[in-house]
């Protein structure tokens, strides 16, 4: 028996009792005459004593021992003297009275501990000494239970996990496949699934009524902090649903969730439609924690002779409240700098500062009196001590600047605490979006949404106006400014579909090529049916108050794709290439 407990359970009562212990050696002190050592595994750490009059030898062993040799103690449980109360197993330690190493250890690239000294890279080429430390070792626990804690509630509603293909079709939409090539079928390519859309309504027509599944899914696209080329999805279909039916269905997934894990009980989530989330923040995901919406300033400002508000398609500000007293112009000036960033792309910043004292300070004052200025704040519900903070230009663009100043504005005053949650509904998206360069339709969700009822008519014989207006049955879970999860009611008529398919540019022989399957079985009795995904990586960021997905992630992939731990992607031999009729022609760099 290598353990008759492990490093996190011994407490008071067990004073007395000899224990085997086995786990990697996380500290060393040596005292003179005892040596201490903390020994570690991922339930807890207990103290380990060695006493040089009681055992010279074994005491002299213990003092050989490097940071993360794996060791097996036998000993006896008893008081601690000087007592560690920030640790469950601080009221006691083991006097050892037999130690053998398991195996040594090099001494490793950075500490293992939460403050480690090894930056990210590093830290991922190990990530298997990365997982040691306690934090990352939570999160992935964290992972765990909620992924325990939702297969329970989804069970219990009535729920069937069915595992849907992982090889499958490429297809035209969203964003880019990755593709495997069939030795069996030379010249022909499998894709791996950006989701199991198609899969899992299919499962609708075959009568599972509700699926679920926490999968695994795939893009080729660029990486950021909340992003991975493999990512995991709670995915989830409905048949004879209505889109108020799903989302009551999965507010109580969230609200249990929120509940089981972390003890908080979320109130009804309030639902925004798309027009109203871009006109108030810009934003298709908006973060409610704090307030500081859009308000419009077209009508105040015009015509006064200041050419870039006249020539403006739309003029918007929002209010920051008391703080007139403690930005500087040296912080105003930064500020302005950072919206003129090319990854935000204001080319400048109006602001007017409504002093405490009741002067008013403005870099528009040539063109705006003060009477003016304080139609602007009446307006937008200030006073003084606030300062309004106004951007122009394409309104489209210019929503989506004030949106980026707004989120930072709001972690700069520290409005944006990681321990308030916000849930919100985000429904009515556009069904489609028109792009100018390419003059064709793209789906705003996916090509196999359902328009709402009341615009299916209009759908079917309306003309190419009406179909930029076209509202979807879809639906966004959004919480803290975080896209959550997504989903709709799908469209179950082949007609319908294969409109949707005609407006998004498909001929119908292409149409039938990549979805002939999904329109065939339409025709089978397809019942009404939606659904949703939840983005499992980012529910656990966001539950934890965190930004980055990776460290909820057991082995991720860097910035650039790549897994530097194993070095993949990476080459394959050219008889490799030749059994799948492949030729590499890209020259060793």
């Amino acid at each position: 028996m290598y353990r008759s407990h492990d490093c996190g359970a011994l407490r008071m009562e067990h004073i007395g009792r000899e224990v085997t212990l086995s786990g990697w050696v996380d500290t060393s002190r040596d005292l003179g005459g005892t040596t201490f050592i903390d020994l570690r595994d991922r339930y807890g750490i207990t103290q380990l004593v060695f006493d040089m009059e009681a055992n010279a030898e074994l005491c002299e062993q213990a003092r050989k021992l490097g940071r993360e040799y794996v060791v097996q103690a036998i000993g006896v449980v008893r008081e601690r003297y000087n007592k560690n109360p920030n640790r469950a197993t601080g009221d006691i330690e083991i006097d050892v009275r037999s130690l053998q190493v398991l195996n040594a250890s090099k001494t490793p690239p950075f500490t293992i501990e939460e403050d480690t000294d090894g930056g990210e890279d590093l830290r991922m080429k190990y990530r298997y000494l990365d997982l040691r430390r306690e934090n990352v070792q939570s999160n992935i626990i964290f992972r765990h239970r909620l992924g325990l804690e939702t297969r329970k509630y989804l069970s219990d509603h009535a729920f069937i996990e069915v595992e849907t293909p992982v090889l499958i079709k490429s297809t035209p939409e969203g964003a880019r496949d990755f593709v495997v090539p069939s030795r069996m079928n030379p010249g022909q390519f499998y894709a791996l699934p950006q989701s199991p859309q198609t899969f899992k309504q299919l499962l609708m027509v075959s009568g599972f009524d509700r699926y679920f599944q926490i999968v695994k899914c795939f893009r080729d696209e660029d990486l950021r902090a909340d992003r991975q080329p493999e990512f995991t999805q709670i995915d989830c279909e409905m048949s004879f649903v209505t889109q108020d039916e799903i989302l009551a269905t999965f507010e109580g997934l969230t609200k249990h969730l929120f509940k089981s894990i972390k003890g908080i009980d979320l109130p009804d989530f309030p639902r925004m439609n798309y027009d109203e989330a871009m006109s108030k923040y810009g934003s298709d995901k908006p973060d409610t924690r704090f307030d500081m919406t859009f308000v419009e300033l077209n009508d105040l400002v015009k015509d006064k002779g200041f050419n870039v508000f006249d020539q403006a398609e739309l003029v918007v500000g929002i209010c920051a409240k008391g703080i007139a007293d403690a930005y500087s112009n040296k912080d105003l000036k930064a500020l302005t700098e950072w919206v003129q960033r090319p990854q935000i792309g204001a080319k400048g910043l109006v602001y007017a500062k409504l002093n405490t004292d009741g002067s008013i300070k403005s870099t528009v004052g040539k063109f705006y009196t003060d009477e003016d200025i304080r139609q602007w704040a009446e307006l937008m519900n200030a006073e003084d001590g606030d300062i309004l903070f106004i951007l122009s230009g394409e309104a489209e663009k210019t929503r989506k600047q004030l949106g980026e100043l707004r989120l930072e504005l709001g972690s700069r005053l520290g409005l944006r605490k990681a321990d308030d949650f916000k849930p919100l509904w985000v429904v009515d998206f556009p069904l489609l979006e028109w792009d100018e360069d390419t003059e064709r339709f793209y789906a705003m969700h996916h090509p196999f949404t359902s328009p709402k009822k009341a615009d299916i008519s209009r759908m079917l014989d309306g003309d190419h106006e009406t179909m930029k207006s076209l509202r979807a049955d879809a639906y966004d879970l959004v919480i803290n400014g975080v896209e959550i999860g997504g989903g709709s009611i799908r469209i179950h008529d082949r007609a319908l579909q294969a409109k949707n398919f005609k407006l998004l540019g498909f001929t119908p022989e292409e149409a039938e090529e990549q979805f002939g399957f999904l329109m065939g079985a339409f025709e089978y009795g397809a019942p009404p049916h939606g659904g949703i995904a939840f983005g499992f990586d980012r529910l656990c960021a966001v539950l934890n108050g965190q930004n980055s997905i990776r460290d909820f992630i057991a082995f991720p992939k860097n910035n650039m794709g790549r897994d530097v731990m194993i070095d993949a992607p990476g080459r394959i031999d050219d008889v490799q290439l030749s059994e799948l009729s492949l030729r590499l022609d890209i020259k060793d760099q």
